[in-house]
């Protein structure tokens, strides 16, 4: 008795199996690069108004 592993030993090695597995593949960052957020838009909150006019919209 004590051969096989109990569910709380399999859940202490599962982390150490999978570890090295990068599931979205390999990511490179360029540090050096600096991202344009002045093209990025926010939407305007909504109203009430707002979505009636996307039902009229479905409508037509």
């Amino acid at each position: 008795m004590g051969d096989l592993p109990t569910p709380a030993d399999r859940r202490g090695l599962t982390p150490l199996i999978w570890s090295h597995v990068r599931p979205y593949g390999e990511v490179n960052l360029d540090m050096a690069a600096r991202l344009n957020v002045t093209a990025v838009t926010v939407p305007s909150s909504r109203t009430a108004g707002d979505e009636e006019s996307a039902e009229e919209r479905a409508d037509a």
